[in-house]
């Protein structure tokens, strides 16, 4: 496996020192130390936004165990995850960034459900510029051309609160099976609400990507703008969120549940929204009221993880992530001022990124800067 390190600064010359020589005694080939095109800066430096690019630092400056880190790619390597990036922004300064060829930071990824992470985002946006009035609006009266199969009072009462916290009560069975049955209808939104209702809305939680694309074509019925056009506007320009790519149904509407292809890099801007309240180069790009709504745990899961609006929340680590398939990661930890992105490959689940957050990378920034 080879590894690309992005180079920290001159100040970073013992930490590469120690990952070269682990990486060159578990390579066929040493690893490759690039320098990065990124300034670099100091903890001392002044506020900025990255909306260019990221800022540099040691993880030292930011408060963190350099030897640490180090140890926690010889894990990586030593227990085969199938990671293809894994960045650590502390402070809003990126202190680690590794990538695993063929990915390099200019590669795009499949986000997969941590689409729905930003589905959630403009949903908030679009509540806080008035498009959207309240998030107890039926989801029946977006869509008053619609006539759905199985309708009863359970599916009219169904809201757009109920589908961000996937709880909508729906009939509906994840996985590859629905998906494929999706790709082959013209019409995703009346395949999603046709279904049946198999429990009242608002209480049980049922983990539904369908329920996620309807949330994006309610972002097009109610401003009046492709989601993609929207996304663009109010959130991708703003960030500086740029080399994006995005999935489409049969009718041309943003797949809200997967479909979302960002870089690495661009992916944690989404991260650091959060951590700063909503906040970007001065403008409150989303408020923090759905910050603060959107990253609560609003229902119970099938494991200990919790659910918001679109967003999981981990509770040990008082922290919330957008979670995709195959290992796809953006994990806030406020109260650390961490952001921890991965890409992958991983046939299982998230279990391995997490013990490497939980092992590694918090007790690597349990020294303040």
């Amino acid at each position: 496996m080879n590894i690309t390190l992005i180079h920290r600064s001159n100040q970073c010359f013992t930490l590469f020192c120690i990952l070269s020589v682990i990486l060159v005694g578990c390579s066929s080939s040493p690893a490759t130390v690039v320098p990065s095109n990124v300034p670099t800066l100091s903890s001392e430096s002044s506020t900025y936004w990255p909306t260019e690019a990221w800022r540099t630092s040691t993880p030292e400056e930011q408060g963190m165990d350099s030897q640490k880190l180090a140890q926690m790619l010889v894990a990586i390597q030593e227990q085969h995850l199938s990671l293809h990036s894994l960045l650590i922004i502390r402070n809003g300064y990126l202190v680690s960034e590794t990538y695993f060829e063929p990915y390099r930071p200019d590669t795009r990824h499949e986000l997969y459900s941590c689409t729905k992470s930003f589905i959630s985002t403009l949903i908030g946006i679009a509540v806080d510029k008035g498009y959207i009035d309240r998030t107890d609006h039926r989801i029946v009266d977006f869509f008053s051309e619609h006539v759905f199969a199985n309708l009863d009072v359970q599916k009219e009462d169904m809201t757009l609160e109920d589908l961000l916290t996937m709880r909508s009560g729906l009939d509906w069975q994840e996985g590859d099976p629905v998906y494929r049955e999706m790709y082959q209808n013209s019409d995703w939104v009346k395949f999603v609400l046709d279904k049946p209702m198999a429990q009242p809305s608002g209480h049980l939680f049922n983990y539904c990507s369908g329920c996620s694309h309807v949330l994006s074509a309610i972002l097009q019925q109610t401003t009046d703008m492709n989601t993609r056009d929207f996304a663009e506007k109010e959130l991708f320009k703003p960030l500086g969120i740029s080399n994006v790519n995005w999935d489409t149904d049969a009718a041309g509407i943003p797949i809200g549940g997967w479909g979302l292809q960002l870089t690495p890099r661009n992916m944690a801007k989404l991260g650091y929204l959060y951590l700063r309240d909503g906040k970007w180069e001065g403008q409150q790009v989303l408020s923090a009221q759905w910050v603060e709504s959107a990253t609560q745990r609003h229902t119970e899961t099938d494991s200990d993880l919790g659910y918001g609006y679109q967003w999981w929340t981990y509770p040990s680590l008082e922290a919330y992530a957008a979670l995709g398939r195959y290992g796809q990661t953006i994990f806030v930890i406020p109260g650390s001022d961490l952001i921890v992105v991965t890409t992958a490959g991983m046939e299982d689940n998230h279990d391995g990124i997490f013990q490497l957050i939980e092992h590694y990378i918090v007790p690597a920034a349990q020294r303040l800067p």
